[in-house]
């Protein structure tokens, strides 16, 4: 099949490893003091390592190859396999020992919610709905609403959204098709994507990226990052 996968310029590589650590597959690892693909199939095609290569090493290539090989991965991962990685979470244990034993927080004004349509997982929005017409798309990974106190308030105002996950959605062959249709024949306006900045989440930006270069028209694309904490930083 013909798909995306990652491809290392060994001369720019200087074996740093940083790579190996921004990949949850375990696709990657240093041969002869240079990072290497272990196995194609390991590579799941969304460049999560890209943002740690200092060098600008790696790329996204598309390729005649073997497909993704989710039940390969899990093997390779297995006990005693996996690499030291970020977790792609946010900690398991309480932001502050406050949370802990229960804080207490002010009193706030009930919060109202900004969505306007449903369903908003991306998979299952249908690209010409007619509230798609003339709007601006939030297209925001799954686990940011969570993360933010203000996510109706300050990010959804104004917008209309579909909600994925880079990392365990699966068809998302699908979703640049879906995206290039709502762009082509939708008619958003501008698509923002809001991140996490985790590395198994940069794949969604790159997802909207793929599906703009693909489209025949030319809408504003822009970054949000938000840190597990809530906070917004700079892409």
């Amino acid at each position: 099949m013909i798909r995306q996968i990652i491809e290392i310029d060994r001369d720019l590589c200087d074996g740093c490893g940083k790579c190996i650590t921004g990949c949850h597959e375990g696709a990657l690892r240093l041969v002869d003091g240079k990072a290497a693909l272990v196995r194609e199939d390991y590579c799941d095609g969304l460049g999560a390592c890209i943002g740690d290569c200092p060098l600008g090493a790696i790329r996204l290539v598309e390729k005649e190859t073997a497909g993704f090989d989710q039940q390969a991965v899990a093997q390779h991962l297995s006990p005693g396999q996996a690499p030291d990685i970020p977790s792609c979470q946010a900690p398991g244990t309480p932001r502050s020992q406050e949370t802990a034993s229960g804080f207490k927080v002010a009193p706030q004004a009930a919060d109202v919610s900004a969505l306007t349509h449903w369903p908003v997982q991306l998979h299952l929005i249908n690209p010409l709905s007619a509230w798609l017409a003339g709007s601006h798309l939030l297209l925001a990974a799954d686990c940011s609403a969570f993360a933010s106190g203000g996510f109706h308030r300050d990010l959804l105002q104004g917008h209309v959204l579909a909600i994925a996950c880079p990392k365990l959605d699966g068809r998302q062959e699908e979703y640049v098709t879906k995206l290039c249709t709502m762009i082509d024949h939708g008619g958003i306006r501008s698509l923002t994507v809001l991140t996490m900045t985790v590395p198994c989440c940069g794949g969604l930006y790159r997802l909207a990226e793929l599906a703009l270069s693909k489209s025949a028209r030319r809408i504003p694309l822009s970054r949000i990052m938000m840190a597990p904490d809530g906070t917004i930083q700079t892409p």
